[in-house]
């Protein structure tokens, strides 16, 4: 794994603007204000499941938010690149697709398997 200085600040770099457009989202999501007008039952279900696919939304991503905080911690920690799992080094083209992987595709496809996703 390159951890070399300029590998490090564009990993932070990018991990930091997406973890800003994500709370951006998710600050601009949070003040919808609720319509009150009377619905009939077709208009209730359907903004019970827009609520339901709105939270759902929210929820990713919040979890991706945490996934860039993990991903912060280990660069702050020296051991970003560095699969949580084997300690093999972490492929330099996954973590720029996926800047806050924190397993080698190898440990992370066996994860996945044994979780059944």
């Amino acid at each position: 794994m390159s951890n070399s200085s300029a590998f490090l600040d564009a990993a932070k770099k990018r991990l930091l603007a997406r973890k800003d457009e994500l709370l951006g989202l998710l600050l601009t999501e949070g003040v919808q204000p609720k319509d009150k007008q009377v619905q009939d039952k077709g208009d209730e279900a359907l903004s019970a499941s827009m609520d339901k696919l709105q939270n759902s939304l929210e929820q990713n991503e919040i979890d991706e938010v945490n996934l860039i905080n993990d991903a912060l911690e280990r660069i702050e920690e020296g051991i970003y690149g560095v699969c949580i799992d084997c300690d093999e080094a972490i492929a330099p083209r996954r973590l720029e697709y996926s800047p806050y992987a924190a397993r080698c595709i190898p440990c992370q496809e066996e994860l996945e398997r044994s979780s059944g996703l």
